[in-house]
């Protein structure tokens, strides 16, 4: 059978746009990709690029307040949110750009619209066209997940935090995970009073207790006010904003509402149901190592697979498809030991295992130093830094590590490396300080905190 395409990808995200790319111009494939919004995805047009730009804006009145204790006459004037919007946009829109450079320098066809899967070879556009793939690649990512409250739709998600007309007074971020907790820090930055509530323990449920209770106690210290164990029951509009009615009995009013209560894969109305594709519990499409879905030239990456909802393993998970379909080399993407951040304030690195899931599995030793750091120390601030490491006791690899300060997602990039390496405690210990850092305590830990 002659196919129009030997590619056709439905999503124009980080992970489509790779698999497109590498098919096209290193695969010799015929490629098409369809994209009914922006190009670029959630991480570059409403997620990880505008947020963390977001995060740099609301850091420069600690550094200016810092500036001053170092001797320097400065004063903080008024945010301008209308000039950063602007300026937010210009830059969304070059890397749009770049993005849409990428695919025409490689030879891959757009179409700028939704597209659907009409069979397991047959995509059906939304100006009626229909057009034929040997293998077709759903990248579709994931969105929002909105509770099912009363006046929920007074509420807002993560999506429309960076087209605000005017920043709030008083905000309401509900949620514990890393998108409501950097919101949360952002929004409280930015000088608004800021609000978070959290059904959990305590947030950022997922990474290691130690580290995201001496998370939760910086947001704290520094202006935001967090309420564990409480949701929202309804949400009513009144004379002067929202009133957020929770299950804690408290009744209080916000200007904003922001929801980041997860996220859910976005594979609904694309036509795969009816083609006898897979779904997980969560509507996540069910993939193999190979991202193959259960219909055989139907494949599927990205936060769509919901395996691990982060921008550079989507870009694994295409390229790693393109590389096994379209150039003879046969690849799978690793997703062990995966190293993140959250762009909280203070950031929060992390790669490998957790204190308890790690205690679950073999005995341990855990070193920790918390200490203040020398820049905002000498500013007269309280800031603390958590470095911790993981040990096994029989290996003495290294099996986690977790950075809670300043620049914790720029060290923990590189001691993801050693990591996935396999280091040893011992190679750390044998590894030289570089001094004055903070990044040096990890190779002076010298005496285990607690073993298990």
């Amino acid at each position: 059978m002659t196919f129009d395409y030997d590619l056709f990808v439905i999503g124009g995200g980080s992970g489509g746009v790779r698999a497109a790319r590498i098919a096209s111009a290193e695969g010799k494939a015929r490629v098409a990709l369809a994209e009914e919004y922006r190009m670029g995805g959630t991480c570059v047009i409403r997620g990880c690029v505008p947020k963390k730009l977001m995060v740099y804006a609301s850091e420069y009145p600690g550094m200016i307040e810092d500036a001053r204790a170092y001797g320097w006459k400065v004063e903080a004037g008024a945010f301008d949110w209308s000039h950063f919007r602007s300026q937010l946009e210009v830059e969304l829109t070059r890397l749009e750009n770049a993005y849409r450079g990428t695919l025409k320098n490689a030879g891959v066809e757009v179409f700028d619209q939704r597209a659907t899967v009409a069979d397991a070879h047959t995509v059906a556009l939304a100006d009626g066209r229909r057009v034929t793939a040997k293998h077709i690649l759903i990248a579709t990512g994931g969105k929002p997940f909105i509770p099912d409250v009363p006046g929920a739709e007074l509420g807002v998600t993560s999506n429309e935090m960076f087209h605000l007309e005017a920043l709030p007074k008083r905000a309401l971020v509900v949620g514990g995970g890393y998108i409501a907790s950097e919101f949360a820090c952002i929004l409280n930055g930015l000088g608004v009073e800021t609000t978070q509530y959290y059904r959990g323990a305590q947030i950022l449920r997922g990474f290691d207790d130690e580290a995201r209770g001496h998370v939760s106690t910086a947001m704290q210290a520094a202006g935001v006010t967090i309420h564990c164990g409480t949701d929202i029951l309804r949400l009513e509009k009144t004379a002067g904003g929202i009133l957020a009615v929770a299950t804690d009995g408290t009744e209080r009013e916000f200007d904003l509402v922001m929801f980041a209560t997860g996220r859910s894969p976005n594979s609904r109305g694309l036509g795969l149901e009816a083609l006898g594709v897979e779904f997980g519990r969560k509507d996540e499409i069910k993939v193999d190592g190979w991202s193959q879905t259960s219909v055989p030239s139907i494949y599927a990456v990205g936060d769509v697979t919901d395996r691990i909802n982060l921008t550079p393993v989507a870009i694994r998970e295409g390229h790693a498809f393109a590389d096994t379909v379209f150039k003879g080399e046969p690849r799978q993407a690793d997703h062990d030991l995966v190293a993140s951040a959250v762009f909280t304030q203070p950031e929060l690195g992390a790669v490998g295992l957790t204190e308890e899931a790690a205690r679950a599995q073999e005995p341990i030793e855990v070193y920790v130093a918390t200490f203040r750091p020398m820049q905002t120390l000498f500013a007269g601030r309280q800031d603390r830094v958590l470095m911790k490491l993981i040990v096994s006791t029989a290996s003495r690899k290294v099996l986690g590590c977790h950075i809670v300060g300043p620049g914790a997602g720029e060290m923990i990039q590189l001691v993801g490396i050693a990591v996935k390496m396999g280091a040893t405690k011992e190679d750390f210990d044998r590894t030289v300080a570089v001094h004055p850092t903070m990044s040096e305590e990890l190779v002076t830990l010298r005496n285990p905190v607690r073993r298990g």
